[in-house]
């Protein structure tokens, strides 16, 4: 079976994170993804290391391991959009496109000819995607977008980290670049749906993505919470503002997490646990119940549960349809037999860096691999081929271009 994109072109002039990770699912999926980097130097992440899966060599950038995780599957091509030249190429690209993404601040592909309104003039098919900061709008519209800087101004890290008043209390960030990640899949949605609308229409759209929406959005039940009863959300550190017990705990050797959803789990948690009789009081029986009384109840379960291991209870609860599981640290999860049966960790087969090694794509579909083959490009590694395959330019012109700077 053909992948589902296999008949879409995306023109890919983001980098860093957000916007190479939309691209990397779309490429996953089968559409060929041109990156276009500047030459000699190319996305900024290629040099963010080590660790390099590609060491630089000569002043040639290499393939750092940030870089390798959001750009496999892609097709690298160098041009020198500050030029007259290299506009023209890239605008001969989006004319034969059917995706254009970016990154840039508001307003900054402007100056080039490659805003939207330009590139929808001589491509109306074209769905064109911008992924900022802060949005096209509002005071802070100009403002360059940092996924840490959103993290704090989103609301997030209000609501990560140890509560006030104990040991390592204070504002915490998620340790992955989260509100990108997220802002690359809801580019990645807003993309799909509007190449389904243009198959009614006929017609491409413009799309807009901002961090600071996508971490607001993403704030879910807390911002709920806050909205309906007008109370301020505190940080918990792992414990959850709504359900009780649902969160990390100590064993005698470790730590597991304990996640009770129903008073039905809580029932049969006590019976594991050796003191039924907790189910029954008035105390912890039902969910507001355990909220009210949540120190109390997590102090009586952390005792009974630093009496045994934490593999002892996983067991033990897993049996009973309790709802738990182990803290991993990265070795430890990707030997963990169920991520070996899944084939999560995968090695690129196609591609001058090939091998390589990725984490497959988390979407699956039946007849196809949804992981890519191709690895992270080298810099300039397709140039080339789509200037000759999608432009039609021969090796003379080819030559010229290069000779000159603008590839």
């Amino acid at each position: 079976m053909p992948l589902p994109l296999s008949h879409i072109r995306v023109l890919d002039l983001s980098r860093v994170l957000a916007g190479p990770l939309a691209t990397q699912y779309l490429a996953d999926l089968g559409a060929e993804v041109i990156k276009i980097e500047p030459p000699g130097k190319g996305d900024d992440t290629r040099h963010w290391g080590p660790p390099f899966a590609v060491e630089p060599k000569d002043g040639v950038p290499g393939i750092a391991a940030y870089f390798m995780c959001v750009n496999r599957g892609k097709k690298s091509v160098t041009v020198d959009l500050t030029t007259p030249e290299g506009q023209k190429v890239l605008r001969d690209l989006a004319q034969k496109s059917d995706v254009l993404i970016e990154n840039f601040k508001v307003g900054g592909l402007k100056k080039y000819g490659l805003d939207y309104e330009a590139v929808k003039a001589i491509n109306p098919r074209i769905v064109y995607c911008s992924i900022t900061g802060f949005g096209q709008s509002g005071p802070y519209a100009q403002r360059a977008g940092y996924d840490f800087v959103v993290q704090g101004m989103g609301g997030l890290m209000s609501v990560t980290g140890q509560p006030d008043g104990t040991p390592g209390a204070a504002p915490m960030k998620v340790g992955v670049a989260i509100s990108d990640e997220m802002s690359g899949m809801n580019a990645l949605s807003g993309i799909l749906a509007a190449l389904l609308g243009r198959e009614r229409t006929g017609e491409g759209t413009y799309l807009e993505v901002s961090l600071l929406e996508t971490t607001i959005h993403a704030l879910i039940n807390q911002a709920s919470n806050y909205l309906v009863s007008g109370e301020v959300p505190q940080r918990l550190g792992n414990a959850h503002p709504t359900i009780v017990p649902y969160e990390a705990l100590p064993t005698k050797d470790g730590h597991i997490i304990l996640a009770i959803g129903n008073d039905g789990q809580f029932v049969r948690f006590c019976e594991a646990a050796g003191f039924p009789q907790m189910a029954s009081d008035q105390r912890f029986a039902t969910n507001p119940q355990r909220i009210a009384h949540r120190l109390e109840l997590v102090g009586l379960i952390n005792q009974r549960l630093m009496q045994e291991t934490s593999a002892y209870w996983i067991e033990l609860l897993e049996a009973r349809a309790v709802p738990c599981g182990p803290i991993y640290r990265l070795n430890e999860m990707f030997d963990d037999p169920h991520v070996v049966a899944r084939g999560i960790k995968r090695e690129t087969t196609q591609g001058k860096a090939a091998p390589l090694p990725v984490v497959a794509n988390p979407i699956r579909m039946p007849g196809v691999d949804t992981t890519s083959a191709k690895a992270p490009p080298m810099l300039g590694e397709d140039t080339d081929e789509v200037l000759s395959s999608v432009l039609g330019l021969g090796e003379t012109e080819i030559a010229r271009l290069r000779k000159s700077g603008v590839v």
